[in-house]
């Protein structure tokens, strides 16, 4: 892609703050990347079905992924300070914060989204309002679900008295990750610009993520009056709704690479749509703790009548035209990887589920259905738990292994025929031979017999780019694009359309009806088993 000038270095930088892992990558004006860090956090789990972050350490964990890649990069030889651009920002959706204005400080820590804690808020509002669970679904695109920040906020206005307090003294800010990152990044309480002025800390979300609180109007980007006055949220908590690709501040000093412009803000799932280059009618999966797959809708806000959710895709700009997607979201993919490593001991490194499940032919009849906290789309059961079915004395731990492998293909596959259905023939794009492709992503993609497994149970070819970071990536193309480092032509024309692989299917048809039918019958084993552990 071209950069503005020849001669300088021209470089472009991703902030991306997963559920398990911060990173931050650095792009040369190509859009390759040259140098990164990750680390990982601490999960917390107070009780069953509850997960928590620390959202200081989420903080740390951003300066440190910054300082140590820009060490990185120097001790290759990059002047990044002089060449930096812009900075991008992509997060984990939905995981909600409350913190005190005044002192800057988080009043409770972050309930990520896969946390199930609000089931009985979902439950009280499932039979208060007159729609029930698809009461908001007009306006937001979202059913009643743990899953969205709402319902978190309601949690904490309702649990947790230094919340209340704040709401009622009107010291309260209330932000999903991206907003309490931009706001810490751009001064939060006292922060200072490089030449020792005051900066005040930017409270502000982007329409992606505000996409998934179930308080913003799909169609108006703003938050939804109405819905604000149902839940009893005052709107004066909430930050200020932007596009994806906007200058919104400058980074404070106190955190490296102070000065630089903050340019462009998206939801993990939204970037990694961006970084895959879906235009309307092409859709993306991208694999993680959990599985993601939309597909771009266009211009149109499409609804779903099979469980998938109505969501953004992207807004490249505040004059830009809004994309619109469908979305399925699956809750628990690498994280049943992870489970296999840290609860069971069966590998002792992710990349090893690869080989053991390889060391069988087959699953030898096991069914394994990871709703550890519920299942999401497009079930939308939170009574659902995990299960693994038909075990014999034959089976060892590579059926497992293997069995695990395929329940996030088959995830996969059951929001694929929900997307099939409700976009209908013309709402996908197909390839010159007459196939729909699924562009994949996200770390778990590099296992090849996960990738070649999904091919067969979809019996569609499955595309893998060169990079598979696209989350990262995506965040940078909108933050290179506010700043002028490239045009919406030049990204689209990308470089990253090359050096790919393609999985075909070798599967026949007989067998893959005969598989899914096996699995639909596993996850109906799994519903309502949520009492189990009382």
């Amino acid at each position: 892609m071209a950069g503005n000038g020849k001669g300088e270095e021209v470089y472009v930088a991703s902030i991306d703050q997963g559920t398990t892992s911060t990173r931050f990558i650095i792009y040369d004006r190509h859009a390759s990347p040259v140098a990164s860090h990750q680390l990982e956090f601490k999960q917390h789990y107070p009780e069953a079905g509850w997960v928590e972050h620390d959202p200081m350490e989420i903080i740390e964990s951003v300066k440190v992924c910054m300082a140590k890649t820009l060490e990185k990069a120097a001790a290759n030889g990059l002047n990044v300070d002089a060449g930096l651009k812009a900075i991008g920002i992509t997060n984990q959706r939905e995981t909600t914060v409350v913190w005190s204005k005044s002192t800057g400080l988080p009043l409770y820590n972050a309930i990520v989204w896969m946390d199930v804690r609000t089931s009985s808020i979902c439950r009280r509002l499932e039979s208060e309002l007159s729609g029930g669970r698809t009461h908001f679904v007009e306006t937001c695109g979202l059913p009643l679900s743990t899953y969205f920040s709402a319902l978190k906020l309601l949690w904490l206005m309702e649990n947790v008295d230094a919340v209340k307090d704040a709401v009622r003294a009107g010291d309260a800010l209330f932000g999903t990750i991206d907003t309490w990152l931009i706001w810490n990044l751009t001064g939060g309480i006292g922060g200072k610009d490089r030449d020792g002025k005051e900066l005040v800390g930017q409270h502000v979300t982007d329409c992606s993520n505000a996409a998934r609180t179930m308080l913003m109007n799909l169609k108006a980007l703003d938050w939804d009056k109405p819905t604000l006055e149902a839940l009893g949220i005052p709107a004066g908590i909430l930050p200020k709704i932007i596009s994806n690709s906007e200058k919104i501040g400058v980074v404070a000093s106190g955190f490296p690479l102070a000065g630089v412009s903050i340019s462009g803000c998206l939801g993990d799932q939204h970037a990694a749509m961006l970084g895959q280059l879906c235009q309307k009618g092409e859709a993306k999966s991208t694999y993680g703790t959990g599985a993601f797959i939309l597909l771009n809708t266009g211009e149109e806000v499409t609804q779903s009548t099979h469980g998938l959710l109505s969501t953004i895709a992207y807004k490249l700009g505040p004059d830009a035209p809004t994309n619109y997607a469908l979305e399925g979201s699956i809750a628990i993919a690498g994280a049943a990887v992870q489970w296999l490593r840290d609860s069971l001991g069966i590998i002792s490194s992710a990349s090893e589920i690869e080989g053991l499940a390889e060391s069988v032919q087959d699953s030898g009849g096991i069914y394994f259905v990871p709703a550890f906290n519920g299942l999401f789309a497009p079930w939308w059961r939170d009574d659902a738990r995990g299960i693994c079915i038909g075990i014999t004395r034959f089976t060892n731990k590579g059926h497992i292994a293997r069995a695990v492998l395929e329940s996030m293909c088959f995830q996969v596959n059951d929001v694929l025929n929900s997307m099939h259905k409700d976009a209908g023939e013309s709402g996908e794009v197909k390839s010159a031979e007459g196939e729909f492709l699924l562009r994949v992503d996200g770390g778990a993609t590099i296992n090849n017999l996960l990738m070649q497994i999904q091919a067969d149970l979809l019996g569609s070819p499955v595309v893998r780019p060169a990079d598979i970071e696209t989350t990262a990536l995506g965040a940078a193309y909108a933050a290179g694009l506010a700043a002028g480092v490239w045009t919406k032509e030049e990204i689209f024309a990308g470089l990253h359309k090359e050096n790919t692989t393609v999985f075909r299917p070798k599967l026949d048809d007989a067998h893959r009806k005969k598989r899914g039918d096996s699995w639909y019958k596993a996850v109906s084993r799994s519903f309502d088993l949520a009492d189990l552990s009382l």
